[in-house]
């Protein structure tokens, strides 16, 4: 689906987790009305969490995929080809961009620990590419290019080291789900009849990496707009076979719908959307489901905004976080409610076991939560 400027995009692999029990305490102290936030680049009298920046040193790249593999290491995806890694905490930042990939849009990527990662280029025809690194980033090999003009990957997600699935926009009026049983090193197109036909309209968005995300050994869901209803798909058997959701997120038009899920266990999911021109309103744009995305319920206080990204804070059964380009949202009550925090710019987030958060987004913008 064309949008979001030039081109449109996972699930993090059960490491979209959490900052703990003692940083979700804080950050509820930071509940605050829209009109109380302050930029959380700034110490925050109210529990003292904030975002830090990470300057990366990139302010023309706009940074849409991002792999968080703890406090210290984490990957950046963005355009212009451009792939970074940081082992220090954001301190310092190395280019590891792969050769001769400056004309293509990297929207997601997914990191096992600081060596190994996979990356996607999303875009019509070859423009949709996946790469995967063993060295950190010093060489790539690439490991999938599309062929089929009518193709446009959007997501890419691991359920563990060796097992992931990328997901493209209808083709011939269905998803089209890419599958790896070796960590990426190879893909094979997975058959279409256990996927349900595509409504008219329907497609995936290329926002933050969390249009394709999953939960345990097998659980993944996909995420939707454009057509008349946003629509959440949900797998139990690694993309073989799916079943769908309608959602309360409004749809309708090729620039709504549902732009991120995240889920903390195979059961509880949040889903965040909207809008995406800042011209337009984004009522109802979050919503929740406790039984593994059969229902889903509108939030009883959305986020003010489009949101294109999600994150569980773990060791949290109740607490995390929403970005979009006008702020981070909070919610403590697993996602009935949301409070902004703070109105900086961001487009994807995404959590550590190991108590640390970390956001990018528009003019090379990174951080990472901290007290």
């Amino acid at each position: 689906m064309r949008r979001l400027g030039s081109t449109r995009r996972s699930g993090r692999t059960g490491r979209r987790a959490a900052v703990g029990v003692a940083c979700g305490a804080a950050l509820a102290a930071l509940t605050v009305p829209a009109a109380e936030a302050r930029p959380l680049g700034h110490q925050s009298a109210q529990g003292g969490v904030h975002w830090r920046p990470k300057d990366p040193g990139t302010p023309q790249v706009r940074f849409r995929g991002l792999a968080a593999v703890d406090r210290h290491t984490a990957w950046l995806a963005g355009t212009a080809g451009t792939v970074l890694r940081t082992t220090d905490g954001g301190a310092s930042w190395r280019n590891v961009s792969p050769p001769g990939a400056a004309d293509l849009q990297f929207r997601d990527v997914e990191a096992f620990d600081a060596r190994r990662a996979v990356v996607l280029a999303v875009g019509e025809g070859e423009a949709s590419r996946v790469y995967r690194t063993d060295d950190g980033g010093a060489t790539w090999t690439e490991s999938f290019r599309n062929t089929d003009p009518k193709a446009f990957y959007d997501c890419l997600a691991f359920f563990d080291r060796r097992h992931g699935l990328a997901m493209s926009d209808p083709v011939d009026g269905r998803f089209r789900i890419l599958a790896t049983g070796d960590g990426g090193r190879s893909w094979r197109v997975l058959p279409a009849a256990g996927m349900p036909p595509a409504p008219d309209g329907e497609a995936g968005f290329a926002a933050s990496g969390q249009c394709l995300v999953t939960s345990g050994p097998k659980d993944v869901w996909l995420a939707t707009g454009g057509a008349a209803h946003a629509r959440v798909l949900h797998s139990a058997d690694r993309g073989a076979t799916w079943t769908a959701a309608d959602t309360p997120v409004p749809a309708g038009d090729p620039a709504r719908g549902v732009f991120a899920l995240a889920f903390r266990d195979r059961a509880h999911g949040l889903a965040v959307g909207g809008d995406y021109r800042p011209d337009r309103s984004s009522p109802q744009a979050a919503a929740v489901t406790a039984d593994g995305g059969r229902t889903w319920s509108p939030a009883g206080t959305p986020p003010p905004a489009y949101r294109s990204g999600a994150a569980w804070l773990p060791h949290s059964r109740t607490a995390a976080l929403a970005v979009g380009p006008t702020g981070t949202d909070l919610t403590t009550d697993g996602g009935r409610t949301w409070h902004t925090i703070d109105t900086g710019s961001y487009d994807t987030v995404d959590c550590t076991p190991d108590l640390s958060c970390w956001a990018a987004g528009e003019q090379g913008r990174v951080a990472r939560l901290e007290r």
